[in-house]
Order: structure tokens, then C-alpha cells, then sequence
């Protein structure tokens, strides 16, 4: 018996840095939200724990324990062992989720097959600040350092695109640079958003405190960002710590695919994919 998970991919619509604990730790807050593009887990019984990385985006993805896929198994793996494959398709180290989007639906894959439970939120944030926004990929909330989740409904439909242009960032020195780290945070109480344009004029009030950072040290990024701006985007910036920057349109399937079609067509080496806001 097999079972499946999709693992899609992770969007920082907004990503405030507001404080650093006294253990190096920083202080989010941040609306997460999800797009139907991402990878997929196939999990089933085996005789011993194994992973297969499989799909387009494979390469150079580990296989051995260092994958969090491996990691998050072992904290449901007791006497029980499995056959995991990942098929890839999201780019990893890029600031939408990838590697904890992939943990997240190895967890819930996993839990299905062995019926039993999910790991407690601190279980799941040993293995990363991602992890527990992604065991539940709907749109949401996060704060502390990743551990605080609330649900955000009334989020207008739409399609984001993505464009990754195969540039290294690094999270630790994105953070080294911020010449700030206490921000303010979201109003306490988001506003409604009955349409999109009202949705993505107020996310134009709002920041990624890691994005000036991460263009002054790649600044590749901020020609992505441009590109996107360009292609009719109603509002562009980069996800994460980067270098995905992605943009929202109307959720008619047409102007995001015609974007991605006019980029990749001028950036054949950038990444693109479009889908819809989960």
C-alpha cells in the first residue's frame, strides 16, 4: 500500500523581522500562504527506511540522512520502516519552503500509512522554522521564531507566479546583514480583503525585512524582481530569505502563465512556474 503527499510550495506574502532572542534566534512575523506547485512524496512499507529522490529538480538533492525528509521520518519511525520517494520539482534553498514542504508531507504521508499521530510543534521546529507552518499548508500567520500559527481565512483568489534565477543565498549571512532587527510587526488584526487589488495594495504597505539584504548581496534578485514588476504583476517581492521572488495576479490562469511565458522566454536559465494561491 502506497500513500502520497503533496508538498507545495511555502510564500512569505510578507516577512517582518521584529526582535532576536538572547539565543541568536530571530522574532517573525510573517503571512504564509501556499501554491499548487511543489513536489511529491510517495511513502510505503519497506524492510528498512530508504529514500529515492526522483523528478526534474533532483540533482544534487541528498538522499541520506542529511535530507529532512530522513529527519522528519525518524521522528515517527519506531520499529516501522519505509520506502520514501520525493519527486522534485521545487528548487531547493530558495526561500519557498522546499526542503520543509517536503518533511511536512513525509510527516503526514507517513502518519497515514502508519496510523499514528503528527509530532508536537516542538518536535518539528528541532528541524526547522518552516516545519510547523507546513504541516497544515493553508494561508497563515506565523510569529516567534515559528512556533505561533493561526489561520488567516478571506484571502482573495489568485495565481502567484514564481521565478528563481539559480542564484546561491545564504540564510545566515542575509541575517548578518540586516542593519535592523527589531521591526514592527502586522497590525494585530489583519484587515478584510474583499478584492484583490485591496489585498495587494496593503501588502504594498507591508515588508520583507530580509529582501534589501538579500539584493545587496545578490543583486540578481533585484532584476527578477523587476522582471516580474513588469509583467503586469499587481504585487511583486521575494519570498524567504530568497532568491524566489514571486508575483499575484488575477486568478484567471492567463496573465500568470503569460508572464512566466514572456520571462522564461527572455531568462531561459531562471526557474518559473505559476499556479494557483492554495
Amino acid at each position: 500500500m502506497k500513500t502520497e503527499a503533496f508538498a507545495p510550495a511555502k510564500i512569505n506574502l510578507t516577512l517582518h523581522v521584529t526582535g532576536q532572542r538572547a539565543d541568536g534566534y530571530h522574532l517573525l512575523d510573517s503571512l504564509v500562504v501556499f501554491a499548487d506547485v511543489g513536489d511529491r512524496i510517495t511513502v510505503a512499507p519497506s524492510d528498512r527506511m530508504q529514500l529515492t529522490v526522483t523528478g526534474p529538480r533532483s540533482d544534487g538533492v541528498p538522499s541520506d540522512d542529511s535530507n529532512l525528509v530522513m529527519q522528519a521520518a525518524a521522528l515517527l519511525a519506531d520499529e516501522q520502516k519505509a520506502a520514501i520517494t520525493l519527486e522534485k520539482h521545487l528548487p531547493a534553498a530558495a526561500g519557498i519552503g522546499g526542503g520543509s514542504s517536503d518533511a511536512a508531507a513525509t510527516l503526514r504521508a507517513l502518519s497515514d500509512l502508519w496510523q499514528c499521530s503528527l509530532p508536537d510543534t516542538d518536535q518539528v521546529l528541532s528541524l526547522g522554522a518552516d516545519l510547523p507552518v507546513c504541516l497544515t499548508p493553508q494561508a497563515q500567520r506565523m510569529s516567534g521564531i515559528g512556533e505561533t500559527l493561526s489561520p488567516v481565512g478571506g484571502l482573495p483568489a489568485c495565481d502567484i507566479l514564481l521565478v528563481n534565477p539559480g542564484v546561491e543565498v545564504s540564510t545566515p549571512a542575509i541575517f548578518r546583514a540586516l542593519t535592523r532587527r527589531t521591526n514592527p510587526p502586522m497590525p494585530i488584526s489583519l484587515p478584510d480583503f474583499p478584492t484583490l487589488d485591496m489585498f495587494a495594495n496593503w501588502l504594498a504597505t507591508q515588508r520583507n525585512d530580509l529582501q534589501p539584504a538579500a539584493v545587496s548581496l545578490q543583486p540578481e534578485i533585484a532584476i527578477v524582481l523587476d522582471a516580474i514588476d513588469a509583467s503586469g504583476s499587481l504585487f511583486t517581492a521575494m519570498s524567504g530569505s530568497g532568491a524566489t521572488c514571486f508575483g499575484l495576479f488575477p486568478s484567471d490562469g492567463r496573465a500568470a502563465n503569460a508572464a512566466r511565458a514572456a520571462i522564461a522566454a527572455r531568462h531561459p536559465e531562471w526557474w518559473c512556474a505559476c499556479g494557483r494561491m492554495l
